[in-house]
């Protein structure tokens, strides 16, 4: 069995698990635990619109996991997709807000600046962690407090429609938001957009020497540094790539869900990020299927909760023994010590 097959099962049997413990669970908790479970696994396969829930819910998640995969292939800790995320939107809307730009132009204006804008957020980590070696996780956690706080500021004092009571900007131009691709769902554009950054970013990662250098970086910094890399320009790189990804993402999501931008908090993708990242391995096309499956068992864990007297923590329950189990080093160790034995004897 080669590595790539074993990290493979590794995962399936992680998520497996966590299934299996979940259902126990739901046992203790629910009078029908059965209906409920049932609800669960299979409930958004029940009509079109659950489905297409599923698919809307993925969007965000895959952009927030190729950003993510980006900086883990530098062994790059950072979570800053959160508040790039966050600002990203908020530009997109303040652009077709405030812009005269007219037709399709105007979308494709704001996510371009959108992008633009989430590459300068992330090279504020990026430089601290390639000129003075500061702990990515720590400078970006704390950036995204302070991406939000300014956002926020923006938004309710420049962007904010006063005729309407929460915080929320005036509503988007018609031609400002992405076209519904799939009719009877809110499948839009951005899915396209998600797909040709997929391929894109596999290319950088796996067909340039670039996304080489990244790779190489993350898997021995010293190694690079001894062959006559240049770890600062890799940090920053990786830093850049991965900001103009997350700032797509963000303006993606605002542009393609909403009529207007009504994030009074963060939108949570930075662990959700990092999560996607660590079930796909780092890897482009695997952040699409790991993306869909969270969002699939997270519509499900809704439908649950609505339709069955199970709380929708359970998603919660399930992601955190997910993560336990992937990011333990020693999880299935034994048995594929054994299996190498067992070849290396053949």
């Amino acid at each position: 069995m080669s590595d790539k097959q074993f990290q493979l099962l590794r995962t399936f049997v992680a998520i497996a698990i966590a299934l299996v413990l979940a259902f126990i669970v739901t046992i203790f908790v629910s009078d029908e635990p059965f209906e409920a479970f049932s609800l669960f696994m299979f409930g958004p396969l029940r009509n079109l619109r659950y489905m297409g829930n599923v698919v809307e819910a993925a969007i965000p998640l895959a952009f927030a996991g190729l950003a993510t995969s980006i900086l883990f292939s530098a062994n790059l800790f950072n979570l800053g997709s959160e508040g790039i995320y966050y600002v990203s939107g908020l530009v997109a809307a303040a652009v077709v807000i405030k812009s005269q730009i007219s037709g399709v132009m105007l979308p494709i204006t704001a996510i371009i600046i959108a992008g633009i804008v989430g590459m300068i957020l992330s090279l504020i980590p990026g430089f601290l962690k390639a000129k003075w070696d500061v702990n990515v996780l720590v400078t970006s956690l704390m950036l995204n407090s302070i991406y939000f706080g300014f956002g926020l500021y923006y938004l309710n004092y420049f962007l904010r429609d006063p005729n309407i009571s929460q915080i929320a900007s005036e509503r988007f131009p018609e031609n400002a938001k992405l076209a519904n691709i799939l009719s009877g769902t809110r499948i839009h554009a951005g899915l396209i957009v998600l797909i040709a950054f997929a391929i894109l970013v596999y290319i950088f990662l796996f067909k340039t020497k670039w996304g080489y250098g990244i790779r190489m970086y993350g898997m021995n910094n010293n190694f690079v540094k001894h062959v006559g890399g240049n770890p600062f320009s890799l940090i920053m790189l990786a830093h850049i790539s991965a900001g103009l990804v997350a700032g797509i993402g963000g303006s993606v999501e605002v542009l393609g869900m909403y009529t207007r931008f009504r994030w009074a908090a963060l939108p949570g993708l930075g662990f959700d990020g990092a999560l996607v990242a660590m079930l796909s391995k780092n890897k482009p096309f695997a952040s699409l299927g790991a993306a869909l499956f969270l969002a699939y068992i997270r519509i499900g864990a809704d439908l649950m909760s609505r339709l069955s007297d199970v709380p929708s923590e359970l998603v919660a329950f399930i992601q955190a023994l997910i993560i336990l189990l992937i990011s333990a080093e020693r999880f299935l160790f034994y048995w594929r010590q054994r299996m190498l034995l067992k070849e290396a004897r053949n």
